[in-house]
């Protein structure tokens, strides 16, 4: 036989590299990036194993050896990989085989051309050759029980190592993980047939498999469950043999008790500075303009930073934390990634604290709830429209959190901390796509207990609430914040007073000494601009008007107090916003949660104005207008409910309607909001 043009067309038809010898002499080969011998190390180990052998490599490559019925010619295959060759593969394969970067390019070429090869799929093409050369038919588990245990040896062996080098020597670069699959049919174990339509590996098995209809069932669910051999586990007082009690573990290491499970027992509390010292100085209120996610990355990077040393805090987010303005985060830490990192790669680190960018809400929030749950801190910052996707996972979450606080074993955990920014008030790039504050709904039906909402109006107020909510045990805490320019509208020391309470009369009110005239209230940052925007409106005009500004950071704070904790008495909610004064309210999200929350209240008097599914690419305060939430909108609506006015209310009603035709004309010219919007400040 031509041994030369049996490699060739061996490897034309498989794509694995092979080499003949003769008495463990090297003859020919093919496949292979170099002439010679390929095989001077792998043969004696594959020799020493008999025919056919497997042989696996640290690398997780096979090579095979095949005798022919001669006892002189043998082949020898591999390596085959059942993984893709990456990038990272191909470097540690030239680095171990001493082989220069300037080849590169012909080792990636050599390795990019073999086959994937399951382990399974290698040893049978093995047993077809032994069979081709010899005649000799085997069966796959006895011609290959002893290497298959070398197999898993290898595995086992590499997987342990990779887990002490890790832990114990700072190794940081990505090994090959295995993996177990264990495949069965749907409803395997229970009935394969019930009145004639099969059960097992069908739908029907996720279903109840055997009613108790018919009588015949009776005998066959008693044939199920003695397929169990109870007998054989349970002894006459009905209880498992003493053998099988002794399996069940004890103290720490019974699954609910052991402590990676039962994370509260690890818990530590988080270092973390005074937030009142990133304080935005404010002179006057909307004086000054700042970003809340900017400034509050300052104050997680400090946090970052004394933690680093007990390493029990991480920012989660699908997209990237840059994006959602925590820039200064990365002056200390870096995003985790696991691959080979280049030179022009940026903010890459094999042990960075930072899990975002990965454009996947359900992994980031599974990240987290499992860091949570190992005793562990941190916080998901998402985009507001995209945390929708997590909502069954948060919700779970929750359930789990009222039970578990309902257990007196179950020990405490850190909150699950959401960030809800690039919210719906702020997507003027991106669209209607990136518009819905639907997530606070969902929230907010959750067991009062577990669940906080806050959306601060400021940055001051922003860093009163965080800081809060990671101190904060066993809760669900969501934050709907700004990372836009935005004014600034309390000192530090007025947020702490208001953030505590959650919700509060502001200054720019003027019915002091006297009853409210009309009550306008606000929650959300947009929402609060474009009220106090409306209420100068109103009181330049009408300037006897007596106005009453309230502003809501704690949203729960609008239930009663029978229904949530943080929910106001009927005595503190009339004693805000009256028993019978119209309420202007101008919501962050959709108007039906405020209606809901207020809806057994004294007053109902109550006009809400929220996010009505109305927006495009267009202006920040179009965005407002398309949904009336705007300063003009909220005049207009404020007039209307004071018919005491009568004839100058129509010209204020007038006058905003000019507005909003102006404003239309204005931003189909320049693509921009007008000057007296872009530049308002607050000048009462």
């Amino acid at each position: 036989m031509d041994d030369q043009a049996y490699c060739e067309m061996f490897y034309a038809a498989h794509y694995l590299p092979v080499a003949v010898y003769a008495g463990g002499s090297f003859l020919c080969s093919a496949g292979f990036y170099a002439e010679g011998d390929p095989y001077p190390f792998v043969l004696p180990k594959l020799m020493e194993l008999g025919s056919p052998a497997v042989y696996v490599s640290s690398d997780t490559g096979y090579y095979g050896y095949v005798q022919c019925k001669d006892g002189v010619h043998s082949l020898v295959l591999g390596p085959a990989y059942s993984t893709p060759v990456t990038d990272e593969f191909i470097r540690s394969y030239m680095s171990k085989n001493a082989i220069p970067p300037t080849r590169y390019g012909e080792i990636a070429s050599f390795l990019g051309g073999i086959s994937q090869y399951t382990y399974n799929q290698f040893l049978n093409l093995l047993l077809y050759l032994h069979f081709t050369l010899t005649g000799e038919k085997l069966e796959l588990e006895r011609a290959f029980s002893l290497t298959n245990t070398e197999y898993q040896a290898v595995i086992g062996q590499r997987h342990s190592q990779s887990f002490y080098e890790a832990r114990e020597e700072g190794v940081t670069e990505r090994p090959f993980w295995p993996m177990i699959i264990l495949e069965t049919p749907k409803g395997w174990t229970g009935p394969k047939e019930v009145d004639g339509k099969v059960i097992e590996g069908t739908f029907r098995a996720h279903q109840v498999p055997i009613s108790m209809e018919k009588e015949e069932h009776l005998a066959q669910l008693e044939a199920w469950l003695r397929s169990y051999r109870p007998e054989e586990l349970f002894g006459d007082d009905y209880r498992l043999i003493p053998e099988l009690r002794k399996l069940a573990p004890e103290g720490d290491a019974r699954m609910s008790a052991n402590p990676h499970t039962n994370g509260g027992k690890l818990l530590r509390d988080l270092r973390v500075p005074d937030f009142k010292d990133y304080a935005v100085e404010v002179p006057r209120p909307g004086a000054v303009k700042t970003q809340d996610m900017l400034e509050l990355g300052a104050y997680v990077r400090d946090v970052m930073v004394l933690n680093r040393e007990n390493r029990n805090f991480r920012i989660f987010g699908p997209d990237e934390s840059k994006s959602n303005r925590l820039y200064k985060a990365f002056e200390v830490d870096q995003r985790d990634f696991q691959g080979e990192i280049y030179e022009f790669d940026e903010d890459l680190s094999h042990e960075g604290r930072i899990m975002d960018a990965y454009l996947s809400e359900h992994m980031c929030e599974g990240w987290l709830e499992g860091y949570l749950l190992t005793g562990r801190h941190g916080f998901f910052a998402s985009y507001e429209s995209f945390i929708r996707v997590v909502d069954s996972m948060v919700s779970q979450h929750a359930k789990w959190l009222k039970v578990c606080n309902q257990l007196p074993w179950r020990q405490s955990i850190a909150s699950l901390n959401l960030i809800l920014s690039s919210n719906v008030w702020q997507q003027d790039h991106n669209g209607f796509t990136h518009q819905d504050p639907g997530f606070l709904d969902h929230i907010a039906n959750k067991k009062a207990d577990v669940v906080r909402l806050y959306l601060p109006p400021d940055t001051n107020c922003l860093l009163s609430c965080f800081d809060h909510c990671i101190r904060s045990r066993d809760y669900v805490n969501v934050l709907v914040t700004s990372k836009h320019p935005r004014q600034q509208w309390l000192t530090m020391e007025q947020a702490v007073k208001h953030c505590t309470q959650g919700i509060g009369i502001w200054w720019a009110s003027n019915d002091q000494g006297s009853e409210p005239d009309i009550v306008m209230a606000c929650c959300g940052d947009t929402p609060t601009l474009e009220t106090l925007a409306a209420v100068t409106i109103l009181r330049e005009a009408i300037p006897e008007i007596k106005i009453r500004v309230i502003n809501v950071v704690d949203l729960m704070k609008l239930e009663p107090a029978t229904e949530h904790p943080h929910g106001l008495t009927d005595a503190d909610y009339d004693a805000l916003f009256t028993k019978d004064k119209p309420i202007i309210f101008a919501f962050h999200g959709y108007h039906t949660l405020i209606h809901e929350l207020t809806y057994t209240r004294t007053n109902r008097n109550i006009h809400v104005y929220g996010y009505k599914e109305e927006g495009t690419i267009t202006t920040p305060f179009d965005m407002r207008v398309q949904n009336e939430i705007d300063r003009f909108h909220l005049v207009k609506n404020a007039i209307q409910n004071l018919p005491q006015l009568g004839n100058r209310g129509a010209y204020l009603i007038q006058k905003m309607n000019d507005k909003l035709v102006e404003h239309k004309q204005y931003i189909h010219e320049y693509g921009i909001d007008m000057p007296e919007i872009r530049d308002w400040k607050w000048n009462l």
